[in-house]
């Protein structure tokens, strides 16, 4: 049985949605024939990183290496599975789409950080551009913060608009569904998963943007002359900004329940209207699959690790 105190979390993929639990994550992706094909990665235990975890701050940056290790995995899985359904002739639009869609996705998930650094250097230069109008440490770092919500925001929102990654912004919506039809102690029919919200307080959206607003702040205790001076500390404020950021998105998902603590993670459900759109009810049958699939090589790992632990005991 599902345990209500794991974290459950997940991600769109190419036509399909990535469910993760404690043990295990599960892949489910619908072919053209309409049969849905699954993927399982289970997770790796580290002892040094197990302990790491344990760790405020540095557990975040494990966390962000875990998910874009697996979260890859599963990429390339239905990335594969889409191009295998898709052998009859396409148009050479859509061929385009789909290699656009392939970039966006993996400069999310398996390139991170280099978008991190794109998102936190390009803002730092756009900034110095002004210098001679704005040449106050605090206006700069204001100007700066500016291009950088301004510049995510933008971005997420034209990448949006595109056909191809809108179905993928609604299987990201059919994911938060089937989890807060889950977390709301709904059972996981179709209808019920189309009624629950597609926002979440633990999505990586909600991260991405806590990550830029905490980031301004840190910038605030480094200098921003030398120009040089100002980008190496960008660049080595990056682990401290997603560690903290990380926290703070833990923290909003402990206290949601709270009426005059919620509105705390309100910025990054605001955000998740860019980033998630209404899936249909086919959408949401794959990714209900996803995770009643990943709930049950979950039992059938966390059965597998008892008899172990039986047959160690005298």
């Amino acid at each position: 049985m599902a345990n209500k105190q794991t974290g459950y979390g997940g991600q769109a993929v190419i036509e399909g949605v990535m469910m993760g639990g404690k043990y295990t994550t599960v892949t489910a992706v619908r072919r053209q024939d309409r049969t849905i094909d699954f993927f399982e990665c289970q997770k790796k235990s580290y002892p040094l990183l197990n302990r790491l975890k344990k760790v405020p701050v540095l557990r975040g940056i494990v966390a962000i290496l875990e998910s874009s290790a697996l979260g890859t995995k599963h990429l390339n899985f239905s990335s594969e599975v889409f191009d295998q359904t898709n052998e009859t002739p396409r148009s050479e639009e859509k061929k385009k789409s789909f290699g656009f869609v392939i970039g966006i996705a993996v400069l999310g998930i398996l390139s991170f950080l280099f978008a991190k650094f794109v998102f936190t250097l390009v803002p730092a230069f756009l900034a110095s551009f002004f210098s001679p109008i704005v040449s106050h440490h605090s206006g700069q770092i204001i100007l700066e913060g500016f291009f950088k919500i301004a510049f995510l925001l933008g971005y997420i929102y034209f990448v949006s608009l595109t056909p191809m990654m809108k179905r993928v912004f609604q299987y990201h919506g059919a994911e938060h569904k089937v989890i807060n039809a889950f977390e709301n102690d709904l059972p996981l029919s179709v209808e019920n998963v189309m009624n629950a919200s597609r926002l979440h307080y633990r999505c990586g959206s909600s991260f991405i943007l806590f990550s830029a607003f905490i980031s301004v702040a840190l910038y605030f205790f480094v200098p921003t002359d030398p120009l040089w001076l100002r980008l190496v500390s960008r660049i080595a404020l990056i682990p401290l900004d997603l560690g903290i950021a990380y926290e703070v998105l833990r923290l909003t998902n402990r206290v949601r329940g709270i009426p005059f603590l919620k509105w705390l993670g309100y910025p990054g459900l605001w955000l998740q209207l860019l980033t998630t759109k209404e899936p249909d009810t086919d959408q949401v049958e794959v990714a209900i699959q996803a995770f009643e699939e990943m709930i049950k090589r979950e039992a059938m790992i966390e059965g597998a690790k008892s008899m172990v632990n039986k047959s160690h005991v005298v």
